[in-house]
């Protein structure tokens, strides 16, 4: 079987191309949404956004990059393993070949991203937290596969991203909700309650925010 472009270090806003992290190399904007959930306001009818919940991976004056959490696609672990011509390690828990990969975004929808707990040195990953780090190489899935990765992540096809000012003026038009992530949303909760959760965050009842959209 063909394998994917899963794996290979890519150019990013701000991460280091080879075995690193240049967070502290970009010039930081005013606003940085690192480590923050971008919520798609429910009168959003944008048919890749609507309904989603971003969390954003860096932010810095060469742009925005981010991976949708709550957007599933109807490909599984295990036939990505397949793909990418990977041996799962034998008694490997169902819940890791049987996990959904995510839709995260539009950009480069060809290739893996993986959303983690900090486990381990790859080849090539940005730490934006010390609870998450974002991997685009496939070691990372190597790891996982012979039963030695992460016990937290969400691996995603494509990514989100958004060129300078650019976010920021879909937020100004009332587009996007934001709100500090939460590793408990990001990891552990199931897909289909991490959009209502991620608002709750904002201490704002989901029902209410729909509410409000539906009158605008």
């Amino acid at each position: 079987m063909k394998k994917t472009k899963v794996g290979k270090p890519l150019s990013m806003p701000g991460m280091a191309q080879e075995g690193g992290v240049s967070l502290a190399q970009a010039t930081q904007p005013q606003l940085n949404l690192a480590n923050h959930f971008l919520i798609a306001m429910p009168s959003m009818n944008d048919a890749v956004f609507g309904g989603t919940v971003v969390y954003i991976c860096e932010h810095n004056d060469k742009g925005v990059l981010g991976v949708v959490i709550n957007k599933p696609t109807d490909m599984t672990m295990d036939v990505l393993f397949d793909r990418i011509e990977l041996q799962v390690a034998e008694g490997l828990r169902a819940s890791v070949v049987n996990e959904p990969i995510m839709f995260g975004g539009p950009v480069q929808d060809d290739r893996g991203f993986v959303l983690h707990s900090p486990n381990g040195k790859y080849s090539s990953s940005l730490s934006v937290t010390d609870d998450v780090a974002f991997t685009t190489s496939i070691d990372v899935l190597e790891a996982v596969a012979n039963g030695t990765g992460p016990q937290r992540m969400l691996v995603s096809i494509g990514y989100a991203g958004w060129s300078p000012g650019q976010l920021e003026e879909e937020i100004s038009r009332n587009g996007w909700l934001t709100v500090g992530a939460d590793a408990h949303v990001l990891f552990d909760l199931p897909i289909e309650e991490r959009y209502s959760a991620a608002i709750k965050l904002l201490g704002i009842d989901p029902l209410m925010l729909a509410s409000e959209a539906g009158h605008a």
